[in-house]
């Protein structure tokens, strides 16, 4: 009996005409079309059973024919109608069809875990159209049995390492692992990202942010280890190497290493979360994203702030929504000496309490601040609890309230004024 990995015997055009032209031939198309529709007829009634899966599901996609699962079952399916079918009749369809099956499978797997782990990258595109062509080559290779040949003349490549001896076809193996399992690594961390960050808001977010990063990290070093054991690297050997990279850390990368750790303890302590308003060295805005090394605040105007995140841990950051999102605004206001100081006071507040985002628990409230050298100053005092909607676009509009109150009310605005005494000879 055959199995699934046996390379197929090399085989001239001629012969595949021949094989392929026989009466046999229909029956396997057959049968490989039952195996279509029934792995078509599996995917659809476990996606009607799990309900409407995500779009970015690595198993199902968007459409039947789009996830994983579809190939896999259609490759299984495959597989036993080839064992079935070989018994009586010689194979021809299906030395072609499983092989197309396998780099199908490994086309869909590759690019359907890269989409999942780097979302919008702009090398996914690239490597999806790499792992699409070394599928499709090692599938033409395979059927024509030109394979196992030409790994067996890369097999006399060899050169020593140490004590180990490798080959381009050791090499080329370890390749195929190391990608194998950093796929599955990326898999398990895309599947336990997606189920930690659902649903998460406010101060979980952050929390399962940090989790998930650090996940990754760790599924990411243990597949390449497990990746260099297969290649027949000494892990031993790293010792050395791991020494000449903390040396390397401690003195060229210190800052940069600080920002790592730094991002890390962010999202640990929760000092700062995503969706706080903060400022940090006079910029002042909302949190829209913590990375590993930094964080981008995004102002009211619309511009955007890339913080090295040691400066979020080393330097004074005011977080304006911390514990409470309540925040305290105010304005000065100059009027004339003469005014009344009462009526000036209430138009004051009066305008504030107008603003529909002022709060009225706590109050305005307003106060004669200083005796400027203009006038008698004014300073108006209000609470609101939406710092996110920006603070310029409220400030201007009491004043302008201010404003047509003391007009209305002819209250003096005095300008800038100056005495000069001029001495007689």
């Amino acid at each position: 009996m055959t199995t699934l990995m046996t390379a197929p015997a090399p085989l001239d055009l001629q012969d595949w005409v021949v094989a392929l032209t026989r009466p046999t031939a229909l029956t396997e198309l057959a049968a490989l079309a039952i195996c279509v529709v029934l792995a078509w007829g599996l995917v659809w009634l476990v996606r009607r059973a799990v309900g409407v899966p995500d779009p970015g599901s690595i198993w199902f996609g968007r459409k039947i024919v789009d996830g994983v699962m579809f190939p896999l079952l259609l490759l299984c399916a495959g597989y036993v109608a080839r064992e079935a079918l070989s018994r009586w009749i010689p194979m021809a369809v299906f030395r072609i069809a499983i092989p197309v099956l396998v780099a199908l499978l490994a086309i869909r797997l590759g690019v359907k875990v890269l989409q999942a782990a780097f979302k919008n990258a702009p090398l996914v595109r690239a490597l999806e159209r790499t792992i699409s062509w070394l599928a499709w080559i090692a599938m033409v290779l395979w059927v024509s049995g030109l394979l196992p040949l030409l790994l067996d003349e890369l097999d006399q490549i060899t050169w020593k390492v140490g004590s180990s001896r490798i080959s381009v076809t050791t090499m080329i193996a370890g390749a195929l692992t190391a990608g194998a399992v950093l796929l599955v690594s990326l898999w398990i961390s895309a599947a336990i990202e997606t189920r930690l960050l659902r649903k998460a808001t406010g101060n979980q977010l952050s929390v399962r942010i940090a989790i998930s990063n650090a996940i990754r990290a760790l599924l990411m070093f243990v597949g390449l280890l497990v990746a260099l054991s297969a290649v027949g690297i000494d892990l031993t050997t790293l010792s050395v190497l791991g020494g000449a990279i903390g040396v390397g850390i401690g003195l060229g990368l210190q800052q940069l290493a600080a920002n790592y750790v730094s991002g890390f303890v962010i999202l640990a302590e929760r000092s700062v979360r995503i969706g706080d308003n903060v400022r940090v060295d006079s910029f002042e805005g909302r949190i829209t994203g913590i990375n590993a090394r930094y964080t981008v605040i995004r102002s009211s105007s619309g511009r955007e702030s890339i913080v090295p995140n040691a400066m979020m841990t080393a330097q004074r950051v005011e977080n304006l929504s911390l514990a409470d999102p309540h925040v305290w605004l105010s304005t000065v206001v100059s009027v004339g000496y003469e005014s009344d100081v009462d009526l000036v006071m209430r138009l004051l507040v009066d305008a504030a309490v107008q603003c529909p985002r002022v709060l009225r628990e706590p109050a305005p409230a307003a106060a004669l601040s200083a005796f400027g050298a203009d006038g008698l100053e004014f300073t108006l005092g209000f609470w609101i609890s939406d710092p996110q909607n920006g603070q310029l676009g409220l400030r201007s509009q009491i004043n302008l309230a201010i404003l047509r109150a003391l007009r209305e009310h002819h209250i003096d605005i005095p300008y800038p004024q100056r005495v000069v005494r001029i001495k007689p000879d």
